[in-house]
């Protein structure tokens, strides 16, 4: 196994035992970066003599008795829309193409401070409005899309070019690429992390979160990024938590939706997911069926909420450099301008109903599980999904129908890889808790890694 193979975990234990150094891991994962970007285009740009720079600082570190935490000495990568002092961050756009920050976003910060090592600046669809990433190749399939807008944060991880990464997740944004490319997502509690330093794109709807390999390694990443900021008045510390016991789901109330989250799903996504599911009663946990609070109303809210949220961060760049924008992005942008005040007030009220119904829900229930995405990674030229009933949809909002519902509650949720289907293409299980439960979903998602290792898929094509 190569050292780039390995879980943040795994890593963390074997520098400590000094049986593996930052900069030997730097360096494997370095040639991964290397032997992968010129096919998957992961990165907008690497940043390795740097990141040699950190890794040989992180082991004076670690000689000298300094230890900072699992993240000291970890090479990681930052979607590129995520502030960096000194390095370039475009948002995977042409309006920011030669932008430089002077300071780091609060996170890359708090990463710095972990010891954690950056390698680079991984692609988003531009400035994170969208749900494919155009210019990255899916690793198992290359002319599959890499899903999006942390497009090139989960390739990333999957392919070993980075342990972790950030992204961030609007309607799905961490999730659905994390879902496609066979890795795990966390869209934490709203608020958990700070957004200072990171370009809006719907700031009541924005989550930022880590890409990992496995639930154990998400936990840990959050854990150095967690705490209030005062950049970032929607940042909290959270509650503490009774963390549930390891390896045991007896009690564990599961909510299977009987409405709108297996609706128009394919039959290969469908079976997995079920078939997860029944592996978790056999661990102990308790299935309960339920009806999803107010489906026909989740898609229209959250457009209502994040097409002139986005329309008014970008405010600017649409009146000024509009033709900058890619042909997408500017027709959404300019759409959100056109929404009535009305209607995003109403999508305001609706939100709040929601919220409401959801909270009574999760008195019935411990988590919800669903698919995480209604289909794998489709062609990257396909624009369109048609169902068996007739609907069509396109790519983008059958990839976002499952995942938004999280951002509109502000939930935490986590993907995990489960099954591939008969092309090889990665399938994904979506976990919804109540506000502040992270540790439900590590610990569900963790058992059910550890008792069935069979579901991380195997080492991804490059």
């Amino acid at each position: 196994m190569r050292p780039s193979d390995l879980t943040v975990a795994d890593a963390a234990a074997a520098i400590a035992a000094r049986r593996l150094s930052p900069v030997e891991l730097t360096e494997s994962v370095l040639e991964r970066l290397e032997a992968t970007q010129p096919r998957l285009n992961a990165y907008v740009t690497v940043t390795a003599d740097a990141a040699r720079a950190a890794a040989a600082r992180a082991e004076r570190e670690l000689l000298a008795g300094r230890h900072r935490g699992p993240l000291h000495g970890i090479p990681y990568a930052l979607k590129d829309n995520i502030d960096t002092a000194g390095i370039r961050t475009t948002a995977s756009s042409r309006q920011w193409a030669d932008r430089v920050p002077t300071r780091d976003a609060t996170l890359a910060a708090r990463l710095t401070a972990a010891g954690a090592v950056l390698v680079g600046k991984t692609h988003t669809h531009e400035f994170a409005y969208g749900l494919t990433t155009p210019q990255t190749g899916n690793p198992w399939h290359p002319d599959r899309v890499a899903g999006g807008s942390s497009g090139g944060s989960a390739v990333a991880v999957a392919t070993g070019s980075a342990l972790f990464a950030l992204g961030t997740d609007t309607a799905g944004s961490v999730r659905v690429p994390a879902a496609l490319n066979g890795v795990v997502g966390l869209k934490p509690t709203y608020g958990l992390l700070s957004c200072h330093g990171i370009a809006p794109l719907a700031w009541s709807l924005d989550h930022p979160g880590p890409i990992t390999r496995t639930a154990h390694d998400a936990a840990l990443v959050l854990d150095a990024l967690t705490g209030q900021d005062p950049h970032d008045p929607a940042t909290h510390t959270p509650p503490p938590a009774d963390v549930p016991r390891p390896h045991d789901l007896r009690g564990l109330r599961v909510g299977i939706p009987r409405t709108y989250f297996f609706d128009r799903i394919t039959p290969d996504v469908d079976k997995a997911v079920r078939t997860t599911i029944d592996h978790l009663t056999a661990l102990g946990a308790r299935t309960v069926e339920i009806d999803t609070p107010l489906a026909d109303h989740l898609l229209p809210t959250l457009w209502g909420l994040m097409a002139p949220e986005a329309s008014a961060a970008h405010e600017h760049h649409l009146r000024h450099t509009p033709h900058l924008y890619g042909d997408d992005v500017r027709t959404l942008l300019e759409a959100g301008r056109l929404l009535p005040a009305v209607d995003h007030l109403v999508a305001q009220r609706a939100r709040t109903l929601i919220n409401r119904t959801w909270r009574h829900l999760f008195t019935h229930v411990d988590v919800l599980a669903t698919p995480t995405v209604p289909l794998t990674a489709t062609p990257r030229t396909q624009s369109d999904v048609h169902w068996p009933d007739s609907t069509t949809e396109t790519v983008t909002n059958a990839y976002l129908r499952l995942t938004a519902p999280a951002n509109l509650t502000g939930q935490p949720a986590l993907t995990l890889p489960i099954a591939l289907d008969p092309t090889g293409l990665p399938i994904g299980l979506q976990l919804i808790a109540p506000h502040h439960h992270e540790p439900t979903l590590f610990h569900l998602a963790t058992t059910l890694q550890q008792a069935l290792p069979t579901l991380r898929p195997p080492q991804p094509l490059a």
